[in-house]
């Protein structure tokens, strides 16, 4: 009894909302790793290509020998337009990088903070109550934490169930497209 008092307490929801809180970092961090696989285009480096695109076509329509020399001219602006585009492209992918790095910075210290607030609110305090059948050989690593003890059923602790709530969550958002 003294098992389902503590679940009282702090409220029956903690192991929904646990493992809510563990499926919304998962992916937001997600989203962030897609969001910097993907990238952006810009219209920079659409007028750029476009611009590269009408020079060599321009170019290959320059084939007369009288006109060579214009077609070689235009060939080497599309070079140096193809050059310009890498180093826009370069530099454009550093600041990406380096915003969506700062993202993942933050994402990451706000989910050990969260993770550190649960630990020490539910710390020697059972999220759950699991039949001892349910989970047989691996009762004693899911209590571990809780501090209780009750008769035929398992008291689930928070590092335990926050290490299945990050499994699971990865296993789910793999499904998830955004």
């Amino acid at each position: 009894m003294e098992g389902e008092n503590l679940i009282e307490d702090r409220g029956f929801l903690a192991a929904p909302l646990t493992f809510f809180v563990v499926v919304v970092f998962q992916m937001l961090s997600k989203y962030l790793d897609q969001l910097k696989k993907k990238g952006s285009k810009y219209t920079e480096e659409a007028e750029l290509r476009s611009e590269i695109k009408q020079l060599l076509r321009e170019a290959s329509a320059l084939s007369q020998p009288a006109t060579f020399a214009q077609a070689a001219k235009l060939r080497r602006s599309a070079a140096t337009k193809e050059k310009e585009l890498a180093q826009y492209m370069e530099q454009h992918n550093k600041e990406i990088k380096s915003s969506y790095d700062l993202y993942g910075q933050v994402l990451l210290a706000s989910k050990v903070v969260v993770y550190l607030i649960l630990v020490f609110w539910f710390w020697r305090t059972p999220i759950a109550i699991i039949a001892k059948q349910l989970v047989q050989p691996f009762g004693t690593l899911l209590s571990w934490g809780t501090g209780a003890h009750l008769t035929g059923h398992v008291m689930v602790g928070i590092i335990p169930w926050l290490i299945l709530s990050t499994r699971v969550s990865k296993y789910v958002c793999r499904f998830v497209e955004f």
